[in-house]
């Protein structure tokens, strides 16, 4: 069994670990797309985490998502030809997976989707998109819980190919953040006291100018000290608004550059709560019961919401500023968010889907043509 993983973000990176951490050397061929071609927001993840060494960097970078997607096909069609896979692996909702997903099955390939059956129902999302078409074309779906699987079967994917795993982001998170106690001291280096921390990246908030707006008002106004790891794309969107400077005079604001996944769980563990607008932040959150407020107004991870560690407040300043000063103050609600039972897994997730890679029956769904490559 030969599983040509593809990747090529941070989030997919610190989730792919656990998985390819229980395959052999000789099960898997590991593709890095180039999607996040920033350093510190992917390399240093890899050395972090200590993972094989990529076999292969596909360099894409930035660009349109018709650019980036066109040009990740092209490269993993000529890898798997090549290579001759089992099966192609995928995870989350990225450029990457959906490009890996229909490279794939246009080659005769199965494709496995980990974390499959994540629903936001808004399609103004791109990843919306991408989940939605990764999940139709597989062979095989790894969704992390029930609620997930259900998404699957009401849009009639057949039962048989959906497997219950948990989300590997529990192994990594959990395993790394021994680890981070030990080795990270970027709390003491910043000389942090109380402070909340903050990731603000998506697209549907820092590309449209009226929410970025609205977020920069609520960043100037937060009532305690925030950390701000800054995301390029964040950076640049500020900068052109001209309203990274007023950012950069607030005494309140303590802003950075992004940090490797160490330093990042450190800050996580460390910090009174996370504002945020990232989906897998919701879930390693609930890994390290720490309260999170989320800045949209719908989540592909509602099972946060049912178990009480998440709650979204949306970007309207006044809103944001209202959940937070009561997360301060009220002990309570605080206390109840911190002790919400963590509903995305056990921390075994990894070596489960490993599993059901080896044992799965994926030859029948090769094609001839493929078969027949010298």
């Amino acid at each position: 069994m030969k599983v040509l993983i593809a990747m090529g973000t941070r989030p997919e990176i610190i989730k792919f670990y656990p998985l390819i951490k229980n395959l052999k050397k000789s099960e898997r061929i590991i593709v890095h797309t180039g999607q996040h071609y920033d350093y510190i927001m992917s390399q240093k993840f890899l050395e972090e985490l200590k993972l094989p060494k990529v076999d292969y960097y596909l360099k894409v970078g930035s660009g349109t998502h018709a650019e980036q997607t066109s040009k990740m096909m092209v490269g993993l069609e000529k890898i798997i030809f090549k290579e001759k896979p089992d099966v192609v692996a995928g995870l989350g909702d990225t450029n990457t997976t959906m490009a890996a997903a229909i490279t794939a099955v246009k080659a005769g390939v199965p494709f496995a989707h980990v974390e499959a059956g994540l629903r936001s129902f808004d399609w103004k999302m791109p990843e919306e998109i991408n989940r939605i078409v990764s999940d139709h074309i597989s062979s095989v779906l790894f969704s992390p819980t029930t609620y997930a699987s259900r998404n699957l079967i009401r849009e009639n994917i057949p039962r048989k190919k959906i497997f219950i795993t948990g989300n590997t982001i529990v192994d990594a998170c959990s395993e790394y953040a021994k680890i981070a106690k030990k080795k990270s001291n970027i709390v003491k280096k910043l000389g942090l006291g109380e402070f909340v921390l903050a990731t603000i990246h998506r697209a549907e908030n820092v590309d449209d100018p009226k929410k970025l707006k609205k977020l920069h008002s609520m960043l100037s106004q937060f009532p305690t000290t925030i950390v701000f790891p800054m995301h390029p794309r964040t950076r640049k969107r500020l900068e052109k608004a001209h309203l990274l400077k007023s950012l950069e005079k607030n005494k309140r604001i303590i802003l950075i550059e992004p940090v490797g996944y160490l330093d990042f769980l450190s800050l996580m563990m460390h910090c009174k709560f996370l504002i945020t607008d990232s989906g897998g932040i919701q879930e390693e959150t609930a890994t390290l019961h720490v309260p999170c407020l989320t800045l949209r107004n719908n989540t592909e991870r509602p099972e946060s919401l049912k178990s009480g560690s998440n709650i979204l407040v949306g970007t309207e300043p006044k809103t944001v500023l209202k959940y937070a000063k009561k997360l301060l103050k009220d002990k309570k609600l605080y206390n109840k968010m911190k002790k919400a039972k963590n509903p995305f897994g056990d921390g075994h997730t990894g070596k489960r889907i490993a599993k059901i890679l080896r044992t799965h029956k994926f030859g029948i769904e090769r094609s001839n043509f493929l078969k027949g490559l010298k």
